[in-house]
């Protein structure tokens, strides 16, 4: 039975804060990109939060933590609301805490910056380009998304083909926490101890600010390669990984998306398959070479700067779930799934994939490092045929050895692709929310007997 919560008691509590009551500003506040998936568009249309709160400094996150500890009400983090799987709608309505406005860069020194969690990925990465050195990765939607989101809800991103995945050791080296408790605390997570905090869809404490690696920075030469069959992509995909060429993105992508890249025009044209990298002006000579040893024609190659002065979109907004959005802007009869492969990756899978589901599934495959090896995920734009056809597309693609679905069409962290429920972060969740308020309905690792009184 849910308590009656006196609101206008919460908001006496929460004076002095930027209080955001209206109706539509809290039900804009209280979305984020889960419009991919028609299942969570059903599911999510009526979670709205009570109350939205602005904060800017950690004396205001110290204040609403306190409050949402003493009124029990759920607390639910965001900033730039750019996740696809609900990670900051509130399930159980109850108080949203928007950082945007916790976006100062704190420090930059060699190979590592300190920023707060609201501050945006593209903002931080000119703050850094500034010193000479550049982020590390980065997701599609970085002009929007926060660093503080993308350590809570992502797996990794554009540069993750250099510099692996955001758990790989050396990507993340600090984060200060806030706990949800009548008299909170800072806790201070320094490297690996991060994983408490990574992908937790913000259901374990309220991530302050962030230090994460640099590297020096590169202009990157954005570069299209275009091929007769996508087989012949994939192949040159495969051969892009070897270990003399510095590529930053390496992607592929079939010809049925031509027609929704419209920026490209004749340089992605409708009858043949693309490659998007980003590769360092030093390997340009040899991916040059492996390109017309391949049979692949490069179409454009140039600085993101000379791209933009041509009308063109740079290689990262032709990659990643940019492919989806691409689509989904053109036609809403599209959602997507997202694929890894067995490694060492055989294109046969994704051949057999074409023929079995037609015009039913088109095929994008992004490289990526993980430990140290080279990994290959697809975003698959998929027809939306109903909740039952997504699942068969899912069962059969899973029944091909090795091929794992991370499901974007639920709300769990755990049926989202983890499978087996993270102790670790169950642990830390104790120590950080003891009373289960943050994000609830988010981890299936946490359950309401667990919960504490502090």
């Amino acid at each position: 039975m849910h308590t009656v919560i006196d609101w206008d008691a919460v908001r006496e509590d929460l004076r002095g804060l930027n209080l955001v009551t209206a109706p539509s500003q809290r039900k804009q506040l209280s979305k984020d990109f889960y419009w991919y998936s028609p299942i969570l568009t059903a599911q999510l249309a009526g979670c709205v939060a009570d109350l939205v709160v602005k904060v800017s400094t950690e004396d205001d996150v110290r204040q609403a933590a306190a409050v949402a500890a003493k009124r029990k009400l759920p607390l639910t983090v965001r900033a730039g609301g750019t996740g696809n799987y609900g990670q900051c709608v509130p399930l159980e309505g109850g108080i949203v805490l928007d950082v945007t406005q916790m976006c100062r860069v704190l420090d930059i020194q060699d190979g590592r910056m300190r920023v707060e969690a609201g501050a945006r990925m593209h903002d931080i990465d000119l703050a850094a380009r500034e010193t000479g050195q550049a982020l590390r990765m980065w997701p599609s939607t970085w002009h929007v998304a926060s660093i503080g989101g993308f350590i809570a809800g992502g797996f990794g991103g554009i540069g993750s083909f250099r510099h692996g995945i955001l758990r790989d050791p050396g990507n993340l080296l600090r984060a200060r926490v806030m706990t949800v408790e009548r008299e909170p605390r800072i806790i201070e997570l320094v490297g690996d101890e991060i994983q408490q905090v990574h992908h937790a869809y913000g259901t374990n404490g309220v991530i302050l600010d962030v230090e994460v690696a640099l590297s020096p920075a590169v202009e990157w030469v954005h570069c299209t390669v275009l091929f007769e069959t996508y087989r012949g992509a994939l192949d040159f995909g495969i051969a892009a990984q070897a270990p003399t060429l510095d590529i930053f993105l390496l992607s592929t992508v079939e010809a049925r998306f031509s027609p929704y890249y419209t920026a490209m025009r004749d340089r992605f044209p409708i009858d043949r398959h693309a490659v998007f990298t980003m590769v360092s002006p030093a390997s340009m000579a040899e991916f040059r070479a492996l390109a017309d040893a391949h049979g692949g024609t490069i179409s454009v190659a140039g600085t993101e700067a000379e791209l933009l002065a041509d009308g063109l979109p740079p290689a990262y907004e032709c990659a990643f779930n940019h492919t989806t959005l691409q689509a989904l802007k053109a036609d809403r009869g599209w959602t997507y799934l997202q694929v890894a492969y067995a490694q060492p990756f055989d294109p046969s899978v994704v051949e057999r994939h074409l023929k079995i589901f037609g015009d039913d599934v088109l095929q994008h495959q992004d490289f990526a490092r993980a430990g140290g090896e080279c990994g290959t995920f697809g975003i698959l734009l998929v027809r939306w045929k109903g909740e039952a056809h997504q699942y068969e597309v899912i069962r059969e693609i899973e029944s091909q050895g090795g091929c794992q679905i991370f499901n974007p069409h639920v709300v769990t962290i755990e049926d989202g692709g983890m499978k087996t429920i993270d102790t670790q972060q169950i642990e830390f969740k104790k120590r950080s929310d003891p009373m289960g308020l943050m994000n609830p309905g988010k981890t299936r690792g946490w359950t309401p007997e667990m919960a504490v009184e502090r």
